[in-house]
């Protein structure tokens, strides 16, 4: 048994003092824990849940030009994943949601973790990206037009194993050509999506940035909204009464605008990028004032963010109107509900033992997330 000493646990049921103890990968106490233990002095530190992420892309680095990854072969792609598990999972977060990768590469990637062949966060993974022709990540994805093969397409997903099926309802900011906002698979086509997928118990998540396709998207019965830059006030209480859950994904236009063409990041993406960001502070206002469901995401791999900076998300979206209380739901319980796990984002009894050790309330200092000082994964220290 591993104890995690005399620390304040805190997670989205509050905080309280307690031994956390830990045996075959599972907390089998939250209170007293007996002395005869292996066991890490937590004590003047706050044990939480690990971070779970709804939003990356395992075989992308936060090179200023994504699309430069057509030129890698699938064995160096599958490197980089490998390598950004490592680093996520470094960083305390210890469930990634995989929204995109050619072929089954993120879905290999979840069984090599499953296996223990690879050191890394749980992952949940789609399999191809679903796209219009020439639509938003073409380039990875898989392009289909109508119901018919936009039917075919999410079949295939489901062949390979995905546990989710993802699809591209605007334009967006990383593809040349298209317009970040303009509506792409219609809601005929979303609807088809949505069916092929519901057959099979599969939740389904939607790139879109502006109005119209987000409520096309809503209207189709997706599971989650991936950025919902351009959300008007219609289309976030659309999705509260819908339960619709919105991944801000914050940090992905945050690296652009930090380090622009200047950095090698292709000048049609910052100019898409900079009106992406102008309109994000809207987007949470709607949200908040209809009571959305937010759950963290960060688009990782995408320019100059990188999945070891997971973290900073969540400062990020307290800066933009999330409380700190509210940053850690997200980060936490909402995600973990949004991608179906029902044994992580709390520390208590029963649940897997996937926690960080931090050196101040995240409750109170929003930035404590990004220095864990312990990392436990499956009930095994690995930082």
């Amino acid at each position: 048994m591993l104890v995690l000493r005399g620390a304040d646990v805190v997670d989205a049921n509050g905080i309280r003092e307690a031994d956390v103890a830990i045996k075959d990968g599972t907390i089998v106490s939250v209170g007293d824990a007996p002395d005869d233990t292996e066991e890490i002095d937590a004590s003047g530190k706050f044990v939480a849940p690990g971070l779970i992420d709804a939003h990356v892309h395992l075989m992308m680095d936060g090179r200023p030009d994504v699309t430069s990854i057509v030129d890698d072969n699938e064995t160096m792609l599958a490197y980089r994943a490998a390598a950004n598990l490592r680093s996520a999972l470094e960083a305390g977060v210890t469930a990634v949601r995989d929204l995109g990768a050619p072929r089954s590469l993120a879905i290999d990637a979840r069984d090599a973790v499953d296996e223990g062949v690879l050191n890394g966060p749980q992952v949940v993974a789609c399999g191809e990206n679903i796209v219009m022709t020439g639509g938003h990540g073409h380039w990875f994805g898989r392009e289909a037009d109508g119901g018919a093969e936009v039917r075919k397409a999410v079949r295939e997903q489901l062949k390979r194993g995905a546990d989710v099926i993802k699809c591209m309802a605007t334009g967006g900011v990383l593809t040349e050509g298209a317009i970040t906002g303009a509506p792409e698979l219609d809601e005929d086509e979303l609807s088809a999506l949505v069916e092929a997928a519901s057959a099979k118990y599969v939740p389904t998540a939607a790139h879109a940035h502006g109005t119209e396709g987000i409520k096309n998207a809503v209207h189709a019965g997706i599971s989650s909204i991936e950025h919902g830059t351009f959300m008007d006030r219609d289309a976030a209480e659309l999705m509260a009464e819908k339960g619709t859950y919105w991944v801000p994904t914050v940090k992905a236009s945050d690296g652009i605008l930090t380090e622009g063409v200047e950095a090698g990041i292709p000048e049609y993406a910052v100019e898409k990028g900079e009106e992406a960001a102008n309109a994000m502070a809207d987007a949470f206002e709607y949200a908040l004032d209809a009571d959305v469901k937010i759950a963290m995401g960060t688009d990782a791999g995408t320019p100059f963010n990188f999945h070891g900076d997971i973290p900073e998300e969540l400062e990020l979206m307290v800066k933009y109107g999330l409380t700190p209380e509210h940053a850690l739901e997200a980060a936490t319980v909402n995600a973990a509900d949004l991608l179906g796990l029902s044994d992580v984002g709390l520390v208590k009894e029963g649940c897997r033992a996937d926690l960080v050790v931090l050196d101040a309330d995240p409750r109170e200092n929003v930035t404590a997330w990004q220095s864990p000082a312990h990392v436990v994964s499956h009930g095994t220290i690995v930082r």
